[in-house]
């Protein structure tokens, strides 16, 4: 496989342009597919969301239920147990239009994801047979249970246990979860614990085991539509044939979902922040303020300009990955018995990438959800306004599927890993790199040809001081890296600069969008200045004396010969474009 197909493979060399998926490439059928889901959240999700935020539990069984009929629950679920066993860039497509009401979005996603998937990889013939094909429906709904209240982020440390009992017919499970999201409507849970207080396992256990409890419901914040409640385990019996993969390897199961969760919820973070922008444009349009409507005025573009920017460059990134899975899938043969297993390897493949999107759309999320509070003003911070509820409901998702700083220290760890397993040859170039950019002038350097010649110079540059950044981090604390989360973060953002940089640039080269390449333009000089400060928030802790010298002038030398775009003339012919469309600028 070259480099660049590879998980991470971005950082190491070129991707070219017609080997990248976009938006753009979706053919008729995923275009239907994507009209389907989101007119069945137009009309039956949307207009029942005070019902929803009120906690009608049975309203939203129904709507699963419905969703289901439709398809939109099977996605993943292969077609020999009732699934419609779909490519991951049509899955990604329905989890992005089924996220325009937070606490829907949140139900249908654990319930599809980490719900549904764990017995689609590791369950036995017999398990898949059993529950597969009711959750492909709605007729079963998934729930995930692994946090506690002394295990979040460090998972490993569950205290939840499992002893077999004496005729070895069952597994005996106590001990609390908390945090279950879709508790008051599951039917099937993937529960972890320890058996013997030492070996990580995954258990399914039904709904109706005796001893299995359940605690009310949290008060949260955001998404109050969905269900989130406690699991208590008093002496629940579960068969011994209810043992989800292998004793003892519960943590492949527990860790690897969360790659698939992370890339869902990227994409889930595109769906919302259309949304959001959408109602932002629409209530710019219609309030008026000394005399004309408010989207008129520069700085209110602005902020309609940005909130386009950062969603172009998220959807370029999920796309982009979801190409990458579904051509790695292409390579397996569903009929080998091993699929499963390859599938999931596959998956795992791409890990770097589907925490990188977390990530980023999370953020870019955060902002835009934000910024429609500032443009609605007093009324955006006011219930009966939608963009109050976009504003908590958005907070969860930098929590979600790993904390955005556990994400953040996975990033170079998962490279570095993969580096040292032989599965990328990052040492090796990053070593090379490092060594002439100390001594590179960057003037003397070829400078790419054709449109955008300036950002593919902008985006080797910040890919060069990413690869130097990363060998003296390695040759500077060696091991005791994995302790230095403040330099692991700073290198996170600059592998996150580079995807998001890289996916937009290669979508504007391969559509030849005249605003597409605009957009980029923008980025890209943002892009080197955040590389740039990403480089010096660490440095002087790093190195010192004539070292540091060194190395402050090779991130001068490689950040500065960049000229600025006119950001105020794109920012409003974005936004322009954006007030016409009534939304987001590359739809409608």
């Amino acid at each position: 496989m070259k480099t660049y197909k590879l998980g991470g493979g971005f950082l190491l060399e070129e991707t070219p342009v017609d080997e990248v998926f976009t938006v753009e490439d979706l053919t008729e059928e995923q275009k239907m597919l994507a009209k389907t889901a989101e007119e069945f959240m137009d009309r039956e999700v949307l207009p029942h969301v005070e019902r929803l935020e009120a906690q009608d539990f049975e309203l939203m069984r129904s709507l699963m239920k419905k969703a289901g009929e439709l398809g939109l629950l099977a996605a993943d679920v292969p077609e020999k147990y009732g699934g419609l066993e779909l490519d991951k860039v049509s899955s990604m497509l329905i989890a992005e239009k089924l996220s325009k009401y937070g606490a829907f979005s949140v139900t249908w996603g654990a319930h599809t994801g980490i719900g549904t998937l764990p017995i689609v990889f590791f369950g036995t013939e017999e398990q898949k047979g059993r529950y597969l094909p009711g959750l492909a429906t709605g007729e079963l709904i998934g729930a995930y249970a692994l946090t506690e209240p002394n295990a979040g982020s460090d998972a490993m440390n569950i205290r939840t246990k499992a002893v077999l009992s004496d005729d070895g017919k069952y597994y005996v499970l106590n001990g609390n979860k908390q945090f279950i999201t879709n508790t008051a409507i599951a039917d099937v849970f993937t529960v972890f614990a320890k058996v013997d207080g030492e070996k990580f396992t995954a258990f399914i256990v039904e709904r109706d085991t005796p001893g299995l409890d359940f605690g009310p419901e949290e008060k949260k914040m955001g998404i109050k539509g969905s269900s989130t409640r406690a699991l208590i385990l008093n002496n629940v019996k579960v068969p011994v044939e209810n043992v989800l993969g292998e004793i003892g390897k519960g943590h492949h199961i527990a860790f690897g979902i969360l790659n698939i969760g992370r890339y869902k919820l990227g994409v889930g973070a595109v769906g919302a922040a259309k949304y959001a922008l959408k109602t932002a444009v629409g209530y710019a349009k219609e309030r008026v303020q000394f005399g004309q409507p408010i989207a008129n005025f520069g700085l209110i573009k602005e902020k309609i300009a940005r909130m386009n920017l950062l969603i172009f460059l998220t959807e370029s990134m999920v796309y982009r990955l979801a190409g990458l899975l579904d051509e790695a899938m292409r390579s397996l043969s569903p009929g080998d018995p091993d699929y499963p297993k390859k599938a999931w390897d596959t998956v795992a493949e791409y890990a770097v990438e589907s925490s990188v999107v977390k990530v980023f759309g999370s953020e870019m999320l955060d902002y835009v959800v934000d910024e429609t509070v500032q443009i609605f003003g007093g009324y955006g911070y006011i219930a009966e306004y939608p963009a109050e509820m976009f504003y908590r409901d958005s907070r969860i998702n930098r929590i979600f599927e790993g904390t955005n700083e556990i994400n953040r220290l996975l990033i170079p760890g998962m490279l570095m890993r993969r580096a040292t397993k032989g599965k990328l040859p990052l040492i090796p170039v990053a070593a090379r790199v490092a060594k002439e950019t100390l001594t590179l002038i960057p003037s003397t350097l070829p400078r790419p040809e054709g449109p955008l010649s300036e950002q593919k110079f902008a985006l080797q540059m910040v890919k060069r001081m990413a690869l130097t950044m990363a060998a003296v981090a390695a040759d500077r604390f060696k091991e005791d890296i994995r302790e230095e989360q403040e330099v692991l973060a700073a290198l996170a953002d600059m592998v996150i600069t580079v995807y998001a940089l890289e996916s937009a640039l290669l979508r504007a080269l391969k559509s030849g969008d005249g605003l597409m390449e605009r957009m980029v333009e923008l980025f890209a000089y943002e892009a080197v200045k955040h590389a740039e400060w990403r480089a010096y928030s660490v440095l002087p802790y790093m190195v010192e004396g004539d070292d540091l010298k060194a190395m402050t002038s090779m991130v001068r030398k490689l950040t500065r010969p960049f000229t600025p775009p006119n950001s105020v003339g794109v920012n409003r012919e974005i936004a322009e474009r954006s007030l016409e469309r009534e939304g987001y600028v590359f739809e409608g």
